[in-house]
């Protein structure tokens, strides 16, 4: 096999073709992605990186590893230029910058990684401590993306699977585990001299088998039960154009555009709008709201909205992203993870001002309490999460641990017509995954849609129109592994696997990990 010997050289080696394989990778993992959804190009993606950081020294390492990220972001989260230029009213030029930045910073995360695994992690010599000490610490670099600096956790490797037998996994460790185990599966395939080899091939076949079986069978088991009867809800999803939502002339017609696609449903059980549909403070739409809130609860409806919260503490006005259940006092929710530039400008004694991206309509946003206790509602008890929030796999699971059902309002108006609202959408069917918990995702343009308790979308509605979603969910009851225990089974393996690493490079030496030429 000259030329695939060859090949893998090339892969291996610090230079060039490494690191052009490494961009490369790097985008093929956003085609695993939703919404293109080719979920073995992920492995592929994978499998490549792992090789491509068998030789380098740890710099060389880094620099192969940013590139790989670089290939990641640039493909996955450019859409952030939309939401600098069309929506922040930068020029290209700058908004182009901006995004350059934004992406080419993502990517040194994945540097580090690199560079942790080549200088300090990387075995020598032993293929499955090798594998499974890569898939450790890819969870952990995820896992801090998901944290440093209020956390990046877009594009976790786990979402790639969301339709496949490893999903089954997820409410045992969330996409976490979900990750550990698809990046596991990666790099044992691409290691070739284990599979010319009979023995380490049966043993290898068996471990795959093991965990892509076993996803299987955890697919079918029922880890929450139902409780009470389905009920029937209305999703409003009024389009509105993001350069009207926080204009004056258009909020009356706004508000009255909700109250008549409202009021045309007829009795249901729970109306939800979305994030901020109602563009007035709450002090000054009360009348509003409660108005409707109390109209609609003569046919036995319960409305919850988006609404900006606004109160004085200690003599300073903070104005928070609420959802609310509209007349119930003390039945609200102050969005904990806001987006930063979109809802809040770090530095903004420095920032404001300069370019009017940093000067967004909203962009003052106060954030919430850390622990707050979820909304009642229809006789259930609703764990909300709000846009951004539904993409922090531990902060949701904490909210679905105290609810029977989960609900999420969003307006991804800022990513235009980009693959930044279907991506979203895969996320939140991680979320009902891991919870067994049907989700009600409300969105003023889309994706708005029912998820049920597997990650199903049992209904949706068109993005980019006016329309309404009318459907039934099922209240749950009880915790999945991953919502009782959260990731501490999970961190400790991954702890397990980074020491084991550490002890095995000591003993053996672990500059450079070849067995063979294609080994």
């Amino acid at each position: 096999m000259p030329l695939l010997n060859t090949l893998f050289y090339w892969l291996r080696a610090p230079g060039w073709r490494g690191n052009l394989v490494a961009l490369l990778a790097g985008g093929l993992s956003t085609l695993a992605l939703s919404p293109f959804g080719i979920w073995p190009l992920g492995l592929l993606s994978v499998g490549l990186l792992y090789q491509g950081l068998k030789q380098p020294t740890g710099a060389q390492a880094a620099l192969r590893g940013w590139l790989w990220g670089l290939g990641l972001f640039a493909s996955g989260v450019s859409w952030v230029y939309i939401s600098i230029h069309t929506h922040g009213s930068a020029s290209p030029g700058l908004a182009g910058l901006l995004t350059a930045c934004f992406v080419a910073g993502l990517a040194l995360i994945i540097a580090l990684m690199a560079w942790l695994w080549a200088g300090w992690l990387r075995p020598s010599a032993d293929i499955w401590i090798s594998c499974v000490g890569f898939a450790a610490l890819w969870v952990a670099q995820e896992v801090f993306r998901g944290w440093f600096l209020t956390g990046f956790p877009w594009l976790y490797h786990g979402y790639s699977y969301t339709d496949t037998w490893l999903a089954g996994w997820a409410p045992i460790g969330g996409v976490w585990l979900v990750g550990f185990t698809s990046v596991f599966t990666a790099c044992l395939l691409s290691e070739l001299f284990l599979w010319r080899h009979r023995r380490p091939a049966a043993v290898g076949v068996a471990l795959l088998l093991a965990i892509w079986l076993g996803g299987k069978a955890l697919t079918g088991v029922e880890w929450t039960n139902p409780t009470g009867s389905p009920l029937s809800v209305a999703l409003i999803q009024a389009d509105i154009a993001q350069s009207r939502k926080w204009d004056p002339d258009h909020i009356n017609q706004t508000l009255t555009l909700y109250r008549d696609l409202s009021v045309a449903q007829g009795p249901v059980d729970l109306i939800v709008w979305p994030e901020t549909a109602v563009p007035v403070l709450q002090s000054q739409a009360r009348a509003f709201t409660d108005g409707m809130a109390a109209r609609l609860a003569k046919q036995g409806t319960a409305l919850i909205t988006g609404i900006p919260v606004d109160t004085y503490k200690d003599g300073e006005l903070h104005i928070y992203n609420a959802i609310t259940v509209a007349g119930e006092e003390g039945q609200q929710y102050l969005k904990h993870k806001l987006v930063p530039f979109g809802e809040y400008v770090p530095l903004q004694d420095l920032l404001r001002g300069l370019i009017a991206f940093f000067d967004l309509p909203m962009s003052s946003f106060s954030r919430g309490p850390s622990d707050q206790p979820p909304l009642e509602a229809a006789g259930y008890r609703l764990a909300p999460l709000i846009c951004y929030e539904a993409v922090y796999p531990d902060f949701a699971a904490r909210m679905a641990a105290q609810s029977e059902l989960l609900i999420t309002i969003s307006n991804d108006s800022w990513f235009g017509h980009s693959i930044g609202p279907l991506q979203h959408l895969q996320m939140a069917r991680m979320r009902a995954i891991e919870s067994d918990r049907w989700m009600i995702r409300s969105t003023n343009n889309g994706v708005t849609a029912l998820i049920d308790n597997r990650g199903r979308i049992s209904q949706r509605i068109a993005q980019f129109e006016q329309a309404v979603l009318r459907g039934q969910v099922q209240p749950r009851t009880g915790l999945t592994p991953y919502l009782r225990w959260r990731n501490w089974p999970l961190a400790l393996v991954v702890m397990a696997c980074l020491i084991a690493c550490v002890v095995k490079r000591r003993r053996t030496g672990g500059r450079h990990h070849s067995t063979g030429a294609a080994g």
